[in-house]
């Protein structure tokens, strides 16, 4: 216990103040994440739409996150994250409001592309000014409290939202609406007049040298080996976000889960990432290459989907959540540190879209593709894919970032 402690005292040493705000500004944002976990029980509960039309309404978030990842990357670089996140932040308050007033299948649709095409221009800002605001040599860790920010308000979130969801759906919409306006006066007082780290690229060590270094006006959008680690990517969350689409329904039609209790088994995920990510995240960059951690987390990931072909009640679920958790807390925060190693200063926004929407574009398809195979071909079929799709990505992420060092 001693020697975790010490671990976990160690891993938060050295990231700045302004590191420590945007985690702030992060957890009170994400604490409102009610809306997308419950956002199929609701359609499913109180629409009585079908599953194939909960798929292509799940489609139209992955549409306007892929719209809003690539508009915001343009934004960013044009007119700075401070004013990106700004007006992201203001713009979908009212949007969360009136969300409830659209029942029909058309209506809510396009509210939920405009929605997160909104939403989703916060992203890539955001990725941008956690690399402005951290010091170049405590990147990955900064990313890394970012990620414990959302994953710490996403514990609380769909534990609350399932709790207001017993009362009205309408109110985990109003909930998101308090969220991203408490974060807006939060971010706005902070970082209106602060000013960022003229270095932004990390000191030699070799996390640069398993990703590979800068190139002075490289283009995201053609540059090869980039794109290649992102089409991976894309297949990665194609599988991995069954987490927020698929995933509850299973917990629903399979265990006869309320929606309060599958929020607690979602907030474990949040819960444990919190607990553990910085300490793992830490340990793991001081003793392994890049590639060794990409590989092992996202099969570490695809072994937990396999996991819920077997049924051994609900501590079986709680342990391959844990796995998931493990798995992503191995390597999200290395694929956004892979993404601003990449780029030069005046390409950032560019090739942190870019990544953004490699898991946006995901969102299109992989709500409606998992719907659709559970509806026709069962949930063990859909687990099947997709860990098996994860144990194929582990492995190519090892190959292309070594092509990328190279």
């Amino acid at each position: 216990m001693k020697t975790f402690f010490r671990l976990y005292v160690n891993s938060y040493k050295g990231l700045s103040p302004a590191a420590w705000l945007l985690a702030l500004v992060m957890l009170i944002n994400r604490t409102g994440s009610m809306v997308i976990p419950f956002l199929g029980f609701y359609m499913s509960s109180e629409l009585n739409f079908t599953k194939p039309q909960i798929g292509l309404v799940l489609g139209c978030f992955g549409l306007g996150s892929v719209c809003g990842s690539w508009l915001g990357g343009k934004l960013t670089d044009r007119y700075g994250n401070f004013l990106v996140q700004t007006w992201s932040l203001i713009l979908v308050i009212p949007l969360f409001l009136v969300l409830p007033l659209f029942r029909t299948f058309e209506g809510l649709s396009f509210m939920i592309f405009l929605l997160t095409l909104v939403a989703d221009t916060f992203r890539p800002a955001n990725s941008v000014s956690v690399a402005r605001y951290a010091k170049p040599e405590n990147i990955t860790r900064a990313y890394s409290l970012n990620r414990m920010a959302v994953n710490l308000g996403f514990s609380i979130g769909p534990a609350l939202g399932g709790f207001l969801a017993t009362i009205s759906y309408n109110w985990i919409f109003y909930g998101n609406a308090i969220a991203a306006a408490a974060a807006a006066i939060v971010f706005i007082y902070f970082f209106r007049n602060k000013k960022g780290n003229s270095r932004t690229k990390l000191s030699p060590s070799p996390m640069v040298e398993d990703t590979g270094t800068a190139v002075k006006g490289r283009n995201a959008y053609t540059d090869g080996l980039f794109i290649i680690f992102n089409i991976l990517c894309c297949l990665f969350s194609m599988a991995f976000f069954q987490l927020i689409s698929t995933l509850p329904l299973f917990y629903k039609d399979i265990y006869k889960m309320d929606a309060s209790e599958t929020g607690l088994l979602l907030g474990f995920s949040g819960f444990v990432i919190v607990l553990f990510e910085m300490v793992l995240v830490h340990s793991a960059e001081q003793r392994f290459s890049v590639r060794q951690i990409m590989l092992w987390g996202t099969a570490i990931a695809g072994v937990s989907y396999l996991m819920l072909n077997l049924d051994y009640g609900i501590i079986w679920l709680y342990l391959a959540m844990f796995m998931l958790s493990t798995g992503e807390m191995l390597t999200l925060p290395f694929m956004a540190t892979i993404s601003i190693n990449r780029a030069d200063k005046s390409s950032q926004g560019a090739y942190m879209g870019f990544n953004s929407l490699a898991f946006a574009a995901a969102n299109i398809f992989s709500p409606y593709l998992g719907t659709y195979i559970a509806e026709h071909y069962g949930y063990t079929v859909l687990w099947s894919l997709a860990g098996g799709i994860l144990l194929f990505v582990s492995i190519a992420y090892y190959w292309v970032i070594d092509k990328m060092k190279a």
